[in-house]
């Protein structure tokens, strides 16, 4: 008994030293991974030439060969205004006047937003061959998916002031101060939904199909070619949207109107979970995005 109750006894003090060791452990690996993750977003921000270089590289190599090149888009984005107000207008009984400025401020920041959406599945996947060849920040792929998209915002933004000047709208000033905190808005919520479903869509391929499809959906349940006020009193569920609520902020102050009650309270809560989720997510699977891809 004089020999087994030590060994024992040891047992026991190295199997709760091992515990200890385990749990204290466990803490610093998770605190290691989100400054991990927030040194990436600021090594990402620090590289600013490289992914706008990047951003514009990507859309002269889509666009090589054309007379045209980026305005392609613009062009397309006119030929899509001119059919649907003609035909929309008729449809809902209204007159052009007031439905075209509509449609095209909703049309564009509606393209704006579904880019960053579909195409941010494809953030890090795209860029495979640089991911395992060059060590830089993953952040840097999010930076200029989000870029390319402000510069095609940019080329179709022409469209509004040319709208807008054939059919004017009563400015507001105060209101028009407005769209810069709205952009700024949609900006965060596209860093935050690239690093998720690039994150995801890293992992599993079938994940794309799945959210162009969703988007495709979200498009038309969305008050885009359509006005929240024709649901009656049922247009309250319409203006919970997140989807409208990013839209509103930018195409209400274009057309000189209020936004809806609740536009800046929804998108700034949903700018706020998207960015948590967003962040916790990518730092938990950042280590294996270069296995994944």
């Amino acid at each position: 008994m004089s020999v087994d109750l030590p060994q024992r006894r040891r047992a026991v003090d190295g199997s709760t030293q091992f515990e200890s060791v385990t749990a204290s452990a466990a803490g610093p690996r998770r605190s290691e991974r989100i400054a991990a993750a927030a040194a990436d977003l600021r090594d990402g921000l620090n590289r600013s030439w490289l992914w706008m270089a990047l951003a514009h590289q990507d859309l002269r190599l889509r666009y090589r060969g054309s007379l045209l090149g980026p305005f392609w888009q613009t062009v397309t984005t006119i030929v899509m205004i001119c059919s649907m107000g003609l035909i929309y207008a008729k449809l809902f009984q209204t007159t052009l006047a007031n439905y075209l400025p509509m449609l095209t401020v909703g049309l564009i920041v509606w393209q704006f937003i579904s880019g960053m959406i579909i195409e941010g599945c494809s953030t890090f996947y795209s860029a495979q061959g640089i991911i395992q060849q060059v060590k830089l920040p993953f952040s840097l792929y999010v930076y200029r998916l989000v870029y390319r998209n402000l510069l095609v915002l940019a080329h179709n933004f022409i469209i509004m002031p040319v709208v807008l000047a054939i059919f004017p709208r009563p400015f507001a000033w105060l209101r028009l101060s407005e769209l810069l905190p709205g952009l700024a808005l949609l900006v965060l919520n596209g860093v935050s939904v690239s690093f998720l479903l690039g994150t995801i869509s890293a992992r599993f391929r079938d994940v794309p199909p799945i959210v162009a499809s969703i988007v495709q959906v979200a498009f038309f349940i969305t008050p885009i070619f359509w006005s929240a006020e024709a649901l009656g009193a049922n247009r309250w569920w319409a203006e919970l949207n997140p989807l409208f609520a990013a839209i509103d902020v930018l195409r209400a102050p274009l057309l000189g109107l209020p936004t809806a009650p609740h536009s800046w309270q929804i998108l700034v809560l949903a700018t706020g979970l998207l960015g948590a989720v967003s962040f916790v997510f990518f730092a938990r699977f950042r280590a294996r995005i270069a296995f994944w891809v």
